[in-house]
């Protein structure tokens, strides 16, 4: 988070490259549902294949415990900095089209100031930490939240008593919320689970069954 502050008050002050605190302005406006909706699939796609794959569990368990997988030949420092930039780079693809959807851009605090970094961690901390769908979740949860606690910066009327609109006040609520969620519920929506069919059908009372080792054998068996 210090980090992201200094590269933000850079860009605030390097006005040659980015014209300071107003920005880029007048571009062009290529950003629209499609693209916005297309690359949150395929930043999915490469997630998820990621934590399928031998770097992906290395990461696993290098957040379960460093100080074992690095006993177990994990470069810890080159799989940590692989992460930084895997992440980094999916941001900012993101930003490129946020600013593409504005069709402007600046370094100001209102736009990318702690701010943002402070709902994208109640986003992920809401969803579940370590679940994949729980970010999805917890992300669509919020900005749901967000929007229907906009009705408390203004004016309304609870039990006769007239109350005026509060500027901030949904701020508040959601910051009491994710404090909430930080003590008594950490494990968020979904914990580190992962959406499944199966799941989802057992919720119905549905239940799928596996086919066992023995099932498998004979079926080829009948297949030679």
């Amino acid at each position: 988070m210090g980090f992201a502050e200094i590269a933000r008050v850079l860009a605030n002050n390097l006005i040659s490259v980015t014209n300071g605190p107003l920005g880029l302005k007048g571009l062009p406006n290529y950003t629209n549902v499609y693209w916005a909706w297309g690359w949150l699939l395929v930043t999915l796609i490469a997630i998820i294949s990621l934590v399928k794959s031998s770097y992906g569990r290395a990461l696993i368990a290098i957040r379960e415990d460093s100080i074992a997988a690095e006993s177990m030949g994990i470069n810890v420092f080159k799989h940590e900095l692989m992460a930084f930039v895997f992440g980094a780079f999916f941001a900012g693809i993101a930003g490129a089209l946020y600013a593409h959807w504005l069709t402007t851009i600046d370094p100001r605090i209102t736009t990318f100031g702690p701010l943002l970094t402070f709902y994208v961690l109640i986003m992920v901390v809401l969803g579940g930490l370590g679940s994949i769908t729980g970010s999805i979740i917890g992300a669509g949860v919020f900005a749901l939240m967000f929007e229907y606690l906009r009705s408390l910066e203004e004016p309304f009327d609870i039990f006769g008593i007239h109350v005026p609109g509060i500027p901030g006040m949904r701020m508040l609520v959601i910051s009491a919320i994710f404090i909430f969620i930080m003590i008594f519920w950490q494990k968020g929506i979904m914990g580190r689970a992962e959406f499944s069919w199966e799941k989802l059908l057992k919720l119905f009372g549905i239940k799928i069954k596996k086919p066992s080792l023995v099932d498998i054998y004979m079926k080829k068996e009948g297949e030679k």
